[in-house]
């Protein structure tokens, strides 16, 4: 019997949001292919109706033969700081693999949905360095979102891009290559003290990842060939947010690849032209982690 439902190809679908984006897009009714190498994904993460591959994505076309309707292409590295240290893994996973994600765009067509960076509209930082050239993994963020734009103009492909903003929730991962809310979260839950570097005014903005996923969704099924920032309003200083938590706070140096300031360009108006609306907060989800706690 001939599948007649639309076909997503989910890259780093085994990864945070990639898992809650497998998860409701199965739910809406597609057929949902995960292409994932499990750098950073995790079998954890596996949804039921998900079918796994497990690849690089510069493979993509060995380990995907089919052409789906709609690719979200997520399966980046993803870390500021620590990109310092690996220019090389950033170069593999975020160059060699997303050329290859779009070469596979450009031969099989549908619609491509790319998972950009919001460092690229930090605040310069003092010494006038931009958010793009902080580090290899912003400088690879931005250089792909240039090339997402050429590759759509080029060759009259549909495509749009989508901006994150510090995603928290379930899923998250701590560590290395984990995101501050749950190194956090984690500490916190320890008894441990919260590491916040300095000053400790650096703003950020914060937006959980059941909101990055509808926006994921609507910028998939509406969205046009232009840039979409799924935001939060809301923006808070690092010391500020681990104050929130509460506890023992332990100040550490400054990097050389701290943004001062949260993104310059939030505007949520296209977002929400697609019918995108903000439902959670960081101080709500910080409150039921501090309840989960007292239980």
């Amino acid at each position: 019997m001939t599948d007649t439902r639309k076909l997503a190809l989910v890259t780093g679908g085994a990864g945070f949001i990639g898992s809650h984006l497998c998860a409701r897009l199965v739910k809406d009714g597609y057929r949902v292919i995960s292409l994932d190498n499990y750098f950073t994904g995790s079998r954890d993460n596996h949804v039921e109706g998900v079918e796994y591959r497990d690849g690089h994505t510069k493979d993509i076309d060995k380990h995907v033969s089919e052409s789906p309707d709609i690719i979200y292409h997520l399966g980046e590295y993803s870390r500021v700081a620590k990109s310092i240290e690996e220019p090389a893994l950033v170069w593999n996973l975020n160059m060699e693999g997303t050329f290859a994600v779009l070469e596979f765009w450009r031969t099989r067509g549908g619609k491509l949905v790319y998972a950009g960076s919001s460092t690229k509209m930090a605040t310069p930082r003092p010494e006038g360095t931009a958010g793009r050239d902080l580090s290899p993994y912003t400088w690879s963020k931005a250089s792909n979102t240039e090339l997402v734009h050429n590759y759509g103009h080029w060759y009259d492909l549909p495509y749009s891009i989508a901006y994150f903003y510090n995603v928290y929730g379930p899923r998250e991962r701590a560590g290395e290559y984990g995101t501050v809310i749950e190194i956090f979260r984690q500490k916190f839950l320890k008894g441990e003290p919260l590491e916040v570097r300095l000053p400790g005014t650096q703003e950020r903005i914060y937006t959980h990842v059941n909101d990055t996923v509808e926006g994921l969704v609507l910028v998939g099924e509406k969205g046009a060939r232009d840039e979409y920032s799924i935001a939060a309003k809301e923006s808070y200083p690092i010391l500020g947010v681990a104050e929130l938590f509460g506890g023992e706070i332990v100040m550490l140096p400054a990097r050389s690849t701290s943004r001062p300031s949260a993104a310059i360009d939030t505007d949520t108006k296209k977002i929400a032209a697609l019918g995108w609306e903000q439902s959670h907060s960081l101080e709500q989800y910080i409150e039921e982690v501090k309840h989960e706690m007292q239980k």
